[in-house]
């Protein structure tokens, strides 16, 4: 990419693309295309022809999606699957007619079946069932892999494909419900801070392992890999570090300084047993991630503060 090319973020709102936002901006590169939900809506063909027909961008980062927790993901199931698809179908097609140069996809690493070897390795895609209570997501994720890669084959494009870890960081989404779960657990102990509850209740055992990594870490591996990775093959992204759900809980209990108790509800499902990727072809090139895990949730703890100070 050169600093004046015409860049895309779709999703720039998001945690995720407003990062590659930010990333983009600290490394010189300013000519950057932003639409809100609001001015472009993605699941819409015409309105995503039209858009990319008369902006002409030459490099796309497609961060926009729906996206939630375990209880979200379980509970809307359809509207995971159909909103994600329309996006990528929408997003990828319209991105091959209008000669986009090259485009990078925003998988997840809830792609990977249920029950894979550990760490996770990106060969091991749809070797295995996926996990059951957000299937619907993953699928629409796989299918926009897939898509880059038919592309690929069929027409020599030069669609790439990511797969972060669990991310959180600034502009990070606040529901105790939907939210993905360092802001769920983050909302819920700052409201029982507030009304000095005895004990704050959670889903599962809190004996599941997860790997979290600090939203703007990811995006500075992700502009590395637009400027010099080439290939079909997904790349994951992640910290490397695993820790239980519950070692997670007493961090950012700690952070937000809830004096009260942690209870988990083991009749709730606790998601996949382990999860933590495989980062051997990005810790290749030399990336490593710069922020560690409490000085993260430090940080995003912060930008909520501010964020119910300021709404």
């Amino acid at each position: 990419m050169e600093k004046n090319s015409r860049i895309y973020v779709a999703g720039h709102t998001g945690m995720v693309g407003s990062a590659i936002v930010r990333c983009l901006r600290r490394n010189g590169y300013e000519n950057i295309i932003q639409r809100t939900h609001q001015e472009l809506d993605l699941t819409n063909q015409a309105e995503c022809e039209k858009f990319f027909e008369e902006e002409k961008p030459e490099y796309v980062f497609l961060a926009a999606a729906k996206v939630g927790g375990i209880l979200a993901n379980d509970t809307y199931p359809a509207d995971f699957i159909m909103e994600n698809m329309l996006i990528e179908c929408n997003v990828i097609r319209s991105a091959f007619k209008n000669k986009v140069k090259k485009l990078m996809f925003f998988g997840s690493s809830c792609i990977y079946p249920k029950l894979c070897p550990q760490p996770i390795k990106e060969k091991y895609l749809l070797t295995g069932p996926l996990e059951p209570t957000n299937e619907a997501y993953a699928l629409a994720k796989i299918s926009g892999i897939k898509m880059c890669q038919a592309y690929n084959k069929q027409y020599g494009t030069r669609y790439i494909s990511v797969m972060p870890a669990n991310l959180y960081g600034i502009n990070d989404r606040f529901d105790a419900f939907k939210s993905h779960v360092i802001p769920s657990m983050m909302v819920k102990f700052h409201r029982a801070k507030l009304e000095n509850r005895p004990f704050v209740e959670l889903w599962g055992t809190g004996k599941p392992l997860r790997e979290f990594l600090y939203v703007d870490d990811m995006a500075e591996a992700c502009l590395y890999l637009m400027e010099n990775y080439e290939g079909s093959e997904l790349v994951n992204i992640g910290s490397g570090m695993e820790i239980s759900i519950k070692e997670l809980a007493e961090i950012i209990r700690d952070v937000v300084g809830f004096q009260g108790e942690i209870v988990f509800d083991s009749t709730k499902p606790d998601g996949t047993p382990r999860r933590v990727l495989d980062n051997s072809k990005i810790s290749a090139t030399g990336w490593k991630p710069k922020v560690d895990l409490k000085e993260g949730i430090r940080m995003e703890y912060e930008f909520y503060l501010n964020m119910l100070k300021n709404n």
